[in-house]
């Protein structure tokens, strides 16, 4: 077997072993001690039986017999505990009295078998816990659905995931893709489902499951990256809802065009919301609890009820702010509006009061 070296070919093997190693799922951690303490205390009971058994065999030290100098010492005594523990006999100490005898059958023989279990066992947990590990694996591929991705755990994805989490959604719903191992580390110590790698790669995608996804929110850090993994997105989900945040304005047509159904920016969101806070703290104050989910007053998406059907917005008795009709977005006061149907959406103010599970309950505020 031979193999052909290009010019940059250590380079590129190792960016390929470096993907396969990186496109891996991380499931959450589960409440298990630390390997490495695992292990210590393993080879602390596997010393402590070897020593054990090596005082036992010199404190008879004249029913054995040495084919070398006929004399046991204590170093002999912890050699034929090593041979015979291991199973490996090489027969130049043997026990020569009744009671050494007794002793190895008594004693020794079980320590032996005690010996082997801990150094078996060992290797049968390792092999458990991946086969376990696999079975949650699989499982978790098998009974996901309409969950959410986000790519990248940075500020923007760790906002969006607070703000999720505080609108009812379960963490088990909610995926994240990042390049970063020790990213995902932490996402998988806060009980989220992690992927580690580039989620440009359609294959990382698909290790989220996003061709299953309801919907995907990209907070990378790079414009350039967003756009790639929109368009990669959308290639696997036709219908998710795509959400992608871009730090300059002028980036966020290209965005929609690459598939994003919505599109944030951020710098000028911030920019904006600085400026309002200069000319009027408390509205800055008001627009950043409206934005924070869970506290104070909230913005929310409801459907039209029956009820509500031929009045006009200023008529319902939540706050209303936009009328969603097809894809139009129409202010409250806009005259096309007219009166409400029972297809449109509103988006309303309501108030945000923590519920009996944690979970606020959205409570409308009065439209006076």
């Amino acid at each position: 077997m031979f193999h052909v070296k290009l010019p940059g070919h250590d380079a590129m093997a190792r960016q390929a072993d470096e993907h396969l190693v990186s496109a891996q799922v991380k499931l959450p951690k589960r409440e298990v001690g630390r390997p490495l303490r695992q292990v210590a205390k393993r080879l602390a009971m596997a010393l402590t039986v070897l020593v054990s058994t090596a005082f036992i065999v010199f404190a008879d030290s004249d029913g054995y017999n040495d084919n070398h100098d006929g004399a046991v010492s204590l170093l002999d005594a912890f050699y034929y505990a090593t041979v015979t523990l291991s199973t490996t006999g090489y027969g130049d100490i043997v026990p020569a009295s009744d009671s050494a005898r007794v002793i190895n059958i008594l004693i020794i023989t079980p320590l032996r078998v005690l010996f082997l279990i801990i150094l078996v066992g060992t290797t049968l947990e390792v092999l458990t816990e991946r086969t376990r590990e696999e079975f949650r694996l699989n499982r978790w591929r098998s009974q996901l659905r309409e969950h959410t991705v986000v790519v990248g755990f940075g500020t923007k994805g760790r906002s969006a995931i607070q703000t999720l989490c505080a609108t009812g959604l379960k963490k088990e719903q909610i995926v994240i893709v990042d390049p970063s191992a020790k990213v995902i580390e932490a996402a998988t110590a806060d009980g989220f489902v992690g992927v580690v790698g580039d989620a440009t790669r359609s294959d990382v995608l698909l290790r989220a499951e996003t061709q299953k996804a309801r919907q995907v929110v990209i907070a990378t850090q790079r414009d350039d990256t967003a756009v790639l993994v929109t368009l990669t997105a959308r290639q696997l989900n036709r219908g998710a809802k795509i959400v992608a945040a871009v730090r300059e304005e002028e980036n966020a047509p290209l965005l929609r065009q690459s598939g994003a159904d919505a599109v944030i920016t951020s710098a000028s969101a911030a920019g904006r919301l600085l400026g309002l806070s200069v000319l009027s703290p408390s509205a800055g104050t008001v627009m950043e609890d409206l934005i924070q989910q869970g506290s104070g007053l909230d913005l929310v998406e409801r459907p039209v009820i029956k009820a509500e059907v031929g009045r006009t917005p200023r008529e319902v008795e939540d706050l209303v702010v936009s009328v969603v009709r097809g894809h139009r977005l129409l202010g409250y006061d806009d005259q096309a509006i007219g009166k409400l149907q029972l297809t449109d959406r509103l988006i309303t103010i309501v108030r945000a009061t923590p519920g009996p599970t944690g979970v606020p309950d959205l409570r409308p505020l009065p439209n006076d």
